[in-house]
């Protein structure tokens, strides 16, 4: 939708040089000269798709616990089953069908056999199977290509009608109840008789068992490219700006709009209807919301199908899967919807998006047409006798097979985020950019027509992964990041999404579709980028709550450390005051018994060194060295000594021991003076050279009176 204008100086001759040059960039004759080859290895490697797809059918199964390996492909081992269902690998070399997957689920109750003899019946072979299938209900959705019926619709084959009739299954509720099925067919009922002539057709309802066919009328690729072509012409005509500088009323600011009165917008804005673009999209929306609510409401199965049932099938299948399943709803689904419904059954990108595919060929034709109102064709839904858009374009139709297809499906995927803009975990902006990815053709996933081609020209290996890409994008920022919605709400939205048919009414992907010629009208996500921001902001001021909150923690808990510390000091405290009120009164009631001897206790104490070899046996053998106040070593040493007798007549104890003691003779001296004390001595032995006696010393309070 973008459109370049290159401007070249007078007299210059590079015009024929450049212009080679964009001819061969974007027209390249062989697929390996694309730019993903060409742009050497990348760093985000593509793991095998082969695995993913099988794990995606393992989650149908029931079965997410398993893991798809490459062993496991390679054995075969990964032919897993329920009770309904099962994985086939009846086309693991592409035999049964060159634009099916290896493996395929199709019902348990079709043998292989059956199913080589199924094939025959639908175009391209490409027969009836599961492409999704509701847990706990038994309903399925699945796809296939047109039968083979021929103009008469008097063709049938048993096999097939076998195979579409397994789909039935009986009711959970119900046992003798079958489930209804319906055949939905994507065309318009005039072309699929017009297939007939060519062998086509669709089925009759009275040979697969009552079931009820419906038509969803959307149109073939052919229209879809020239719809698209008109709405680029539409918005580069009309848009604030212009490759031909035409003026318009957002240029001149004024009440005329592209030079004319107001009536001039109103066909402007018809024009936009004339395109059939938006009409498009509604009829593909309408038709999924119709298979979700058939599978939803009723527990019904349907078969979906087209022409070749790999275009307006696939958008169908796998937007009803989009509105069924949850999971397809976040970023890990989406990519295993992707890789399932249009990569794995065979959309051919490389014919669609205009590359060249493994044969060489490709074509990139999107017709421009003129840039005056007079020239768009009339809308195809206001044409109700001709068929398609004009007669002169349907010479190229069979040599052109571009159609926006896949493009016209992301709208899709658009427009249901804008009506339930909290039921995905991507954001517009996340589609926006998974669509230029896709266009660069910086990456592999995308290339070629289906996945027996991508294996044979070894994609996975040499190119790098869109996926990949765009993980390591949102990895960086979480969920910050702006391809995460900010709005997204899974507990709210875990069911099925049922559209009604009021709200199907689409309008223009502005993030798309204006960004180049509206661009400040593009820019409708701003309450998105404004959310976006206050959430980043949030998530900061969040993370400094928690950091503050860790450091308020750490402070309470030094604090609590703190005060237990203190406490603990405080109980030691008063457990030394104790200690020394106790001491005091020791050495009080001491000193008076040592004095009742006719004794003097004399404490002195004496400064020496540390010596470190003696410290710690010191310490444990209680030895008298203590220190003084201010932590210096100190001996305490303790001297007793007899007291005079002026001393001695003063203290009346003594005068009385003297007296009843037996070795004093009549003169009052001690016949024994040099042993001193015999009779008091023998209770104290020791006294005077062991100092330790008295921290052995058991002396309570009670033994003395108060002073």
């Amino acid at each position: 939708m973008r459109i370049i204008v290159y401007g070249f100086r007078p007299k210059t001759k590079q015009r024929r040089s450049v212009f080679d040059a964009l001819l061969r960039c974007t027209k390249p004759e062989r697929v390996w000269d694309l730019y993903t080859f060409a742009c050497g290895p990348s760093k985000f490697g593509n793991a095998n798709p082969k695995e993913r797809l099988l794990n995606e059918y393992f989650r149908l199964l029931g079965r997410s616990s398993l893991r798809a390996s490459m062993d496991m492909i390679e054995d075969g081992s990964f032919t897993l089953e329920n009770e309904l269902w099962r994985i086939s690998d009846l086309n693991s070399n592409y035999n049964l069908c060159q634009t099916y997957p290896f493996a395929f689920m199709v019902p348990k109750s079709i043998s292989d056999e059956e199913l080589l003899q199924a094939c025959s019946f639908r175009a391209k072979c490409r027969l009836p199977v599961i492409t999704w299938c509701q847990p706990g209900s038994g309903a399925v959705i699945a796809r296939s290509s047109q039968p083979l019926v021929g103009l008469m619709m008097n063709m049938r084959s048993n096999y097939d009608e076998k195979l579409v009739a397994a789909f039935c299954t009986q009711l959970g509720a119900n046992k003798g109840e079958r489930r209804k099925l319906y055949i939905a067919d994507a065309r318009p009922r005039k072309n699929a008789l017009a297939n007939g002539a060519m062998g086509g057709g669709s089925e009759s309802s009275s040979n697969y068992f009552q079931s009820p066919i419906v038509f969803f009328g959307i149109d073939n690729i052919h229209a879809m490219r020239e719809s698209y072509s008109r709405l680029r012409d539409y918005l580069d005509m009309h848009g604030a700006t212009s490759s031909d500088g035409r003026s318009s009323f957002l240029r001149h600011t004024g009440w005329t709009w592209g030079g004319g009165n107001l009536s001039s917008m109103s066909a402007s804005v018809s024009l936009l209807g004339d395109s059939g673009w938006l009409i498009h999209i509604q009829n593909v929306l309408a038709g999924a919301a119709w298979i979700a609510a058939r599978v939803a409401v009723e527990s019904a199965s349907v078969l979906v199908h087209c022409s070749d049932g790999w275009d307006r099938t696939t958008q169908l299948v796998s937007l009803a899967c989009l509105m069924l399943d949850p999971y397809y709803r976040t970023f890990a689904g989406f990519q295993a919807l992707v890789e399932k419904d249009w990569l794995a059954f065979g959309h051919p990108f490389s014919d669609r998006v205009g590359m060249p595919n493994i044969s060489g060929s490709g074509n990139f034709d999107l017709p421009r047409q003129s840039s005056s109102a007079g020239s768009y064709p009339s809308s195809p839904v206001r044409q109700s006798t001709q068929s398609g858009a004009s007669q002169s374009s349907s010479s190229s139709h069979a040599q052109n097979n571009y159609s926006p297809i896949f493009t016209q499906w992301v709208d899709s995927v658009s427009q249901l985020m804008r009506m339930y803009p909290c039921a995905f975990e991507f954001s517009p902006t996340f589609l926006v950019d998974f669509m230029d990815c896709l266009l660069s053709c910086r990456f592999g996933n995308f290339l070629c027509n289906s996945e027996k081609e991508r294996q044979q020209c070894a994609i996975a290996e040499a190119c790098g992964c869109i996926w990949a890409y765009l993980a390591d994008l949102r990895s960086r920022a979480t969920t910050s990041h702006v391809h995460c919605n900010p709005f997204y709400d899974p507990l709210k939205y875990d069911g099925p999404l049922l559209p009604p048919a009021a709200s199907l009414a689409p309008t223009l992907w502005p993030q798309f579709h204006l960004r180049w010629a509206c661009p400040e009208e593009a820019e409708a996500a701003d309450i998105e980028v404004q959310c976006r921001a206050m959430r980043v902001k949030y998530s900061e001021m969040q993370k400094d709550k928690e950091a503050t909150e860790r450091r308020v923690d750490e402070i309470s808990f030094a604090m609590e450390s703190l005060s237990a510390e203190l406490l603990r000091e405080r109980r030691m405290s008063w457990s030394a005051r104790e200690s020394a009120k106790r001491a005091t009164k020791e050495y009080r009631a001491l000193t008076r018994a040592v004095q009742s001897l006719g004794c003097k206790v004399n404490f002195t104490t004496s400064d020496v060194e540390d010596d470190p070899r003696t410290s710690s046996v010191e310490n444990n053998n209680n030895n008298p060295r203590r220190r003084d106040r201010q932590g210096n070593n100190s001996d305490v040493s303790v001297s007793i000594s007899l007291m005079s007798e002026e001393n001695r007549s003063e203290n009346q104890v003594g005068r009385v021991c003297e007296a009843l003691c037996p070795l004093r003779t009549r003169e009052g001296v001690c016949r024994w003076p040099e042993a001193g004390c015999a009779h008091l001595g023998s209770q104290f032995v020791g006294l005077k050279t062991n100092f330790d006696a008295f921290d052995r010393l058991s002396i309570q309070e009670s033994y003395f009176k108060s002073e």
